[in-house]
């Protein structure tokens, strides 16, 4: 098969946003790699069914999103951790409030409909369109962004933003930043 190299380098430079996607979506840094090698080879093996002058990145993402519920559907009968209560106790809590922070987000994310995380990544961590999240979704425009607007709103509810202090470094940062300049 006599692949562009345009298009090999283009796939290549997709794949860390495939990866944090993945992860996103599985949970898991293993099961991420295979995901994206699983793209990356399925997209490879069906190059003569993208269209040059598409989205690219968006092919894929369909193609990785559409592995991963396929792989969802034939996992029901494994184990599963849904309140990650099994992971939490092998884990060890890191000291630093910035990693402490970013656990109670990625935590917050796992409770989030599938539907309204997966609209709130494509659109706001990976930065596609409305329009480009909905296609890789196969929905209505419209439904993306009611999504994206309930994952949202019940992410400020989940981590408890009141007042315009709870973004950023918290009070024992600021001071010690302050004392400091």
């Amino acid at each position: 098969m006599n692949v562009e190299p345009v298009f090999r380098d283009q796939m290549l430079a997709a794949v860390p946003s495939l990866r944090a996607f993945a992860i996103s979506l599985c949970g898991s840094h293993d099961r991420a790699d295979d995901l994206v090698q699983d793209t990356l080879m399925r997209a490879w093996k069906n190059v003569d069914r993208f269209e040059p002058g598409t989205n690219l990145n968006a092919w894929l993402f369909t193609i990785l999103r559409n592995l991963f519920h396929s792989e969802y559907r034939k996992r029901k009968r494994e184990v599963e951790d849904p309140d990650g209560l099994h992971a939490g106790r092998l884990a060890t809590r890191p000291e630093q409030g910035a990693r402490l922070d970013f656990e109670d987000f990625q935590r917050a994310l796992t409770k989030l409909q599938p539907d309204q995380r997966e609209a709130l990544l494509l659109v706001g961590a990976e930065g596609f369109s409305y329009e480009e999240a909905a296609a890789i979704c196969n929905v209505a425009v419209g439904t993306v962004k009611s999504r994206v607007n309930r994952a949202r709103k019940k992410l400020e509810e989940l981590l408890s933003f009141e007042e315009e202090d709870d973004f950023g470094p918290d009070r024992m940062t600021r001071a010690a930043l302050q004392a400091t300049s």
